[in-house]
């Protein structure tokens, strides 16, 4: 048997790892390993399952909206319904696809208060189903450097937003979760302080990139992905994207969201995706988007930049994440 030794000379440059993709794959490899288990959990649960069920159901009757889809390739269904951050289901990512089988999403009532012309208990289906269903291609990414590319869904908010009449005094929009520890099983924990709490200014609601999603790839929101309406925003890092909403409150003080009451110094009331300003426990200056090796680069604003950057114009970013 011949033995050849290569001398460095020898190795091109171009077959050369480069060392951020070397030190990398430790952490892509768990990353792998997560998403794999998420994966099998939404094996695991059978096709005779209420999960197994609820990803049967498809939607009628929806127009894709080009003009605010990206053309990027799409994160696998099985990926994007099976790892996912609901603390109301549990803390791991696989948690939510496991346990998410207890919520039942229907009946449900969305209470709408505070300064609106049109408060009241509203079932779920009059606030969605007069408008006409789109779906939008939007990048999502967390604020735990991941992303994804999911086909949402849904309606612009802002079409909810005019059935319900904000005053003049309203100056910001507050959405709450569901609070029920028998559907809910991770509520039995005080991981954060229950419900869950978000919210946006008025005019970041009104955006037409803001979304009020009951679908993605065509389907009905599977529980874990937030069942039966989530907000999407897609510019903003995941956290803003409140799940299982049932109640829309339209204040004049600035909402008290869960994550910054839980630890301001990591996550603000914006959230909105900047790669200038970093975790303290992460960079924010690239990301994984899950079903590929190599990092990325973050965009500003997710990519967004110039559809929402002039809502912030002269606002300090870094003080205001």
């Amino acid at each position: 048997m011949l033995f050849r030794f290569l001398k460095p000379s020898d190795v091109k440059s171009s077959e050369i790892t480069p060392a951020n993709i070397y030190h990398n794959r430790r952490e892509f490899m768990q990353d792998g390993a997560r998403i794999g288990a998420g994966i099998a959990a939404v094996a695991a649960l059978g096709l005779n399952s209420p999960e197994a069920k609820a990803e049967s159901r498809v939607l009628e009757n929806i127009t894709h909206n080009a003009a605010f889809s990206t053309e990027e390739k799409k994160t696998s269904y099985r990926v994007v319904s099976s790892y996912n951050n609901f603390y109301e289901f549990g803390t791991k990512k696989d948690d939510p696809v496991r346990n998410a089988h207890s919520l039942r999403p229907r009946p449900w009532t969305v209470k709408v208060d505070g300064h609106v012309d049109n408060p009241g208990d509203y079932d779920i289906d009059d606030l969605i189903r007069p408008h006409a269903l789109q779906e939008r291609v939007y990048r999502m990414r967390c604020v735990e450097a991941w992303s994804m590319v999911i086909p949402w869904v849904g309606i612009p908010l802002v079409e909810i937003i005019k059935k319900l009449g904000p005053t003049s005094k309203a100056k910001y929009i507050q959405f709450e979760t569901l609070v029920d520890k028998k559907q809910m099983p991770g509520q039995n924990r005080r991981v954060i302080h229950w419900p869950y709490v978000e919210g946006l200014r008025m005019d970041e609601a009104t955006h037409p990139l803001t979304m009020m999603a009951v679908g993605l790839y065509g389907r009905e929101l599977p529980n874990q992905n937030g069942a039966p309406m989530r907000l999407v925003v897609p510019w903003k890092y995941g956290f803003k994207g409140i799940k299982s909403i049932v109640r829309i409150s339209f204040v004049e003080k600035i909402p008290r969201n869960s994550w910054k009451r839980l630890a301001p110094r990591e996550y603000g009331f914006y959230a909105n995706v900047n790669p200038e300003v970093d975790h303290p426990r992460w960079t924010q200056a690239n990301e994984r988007r899950l079903g590929e090796f190599r990092r990325r680069e973050t965009l500003m604003f997710n990519g967004y930049a110039e559809e929402v950057a002039h809502m912030y114009s002269g606002m300090n970013l870094k003080k205001n994440f």
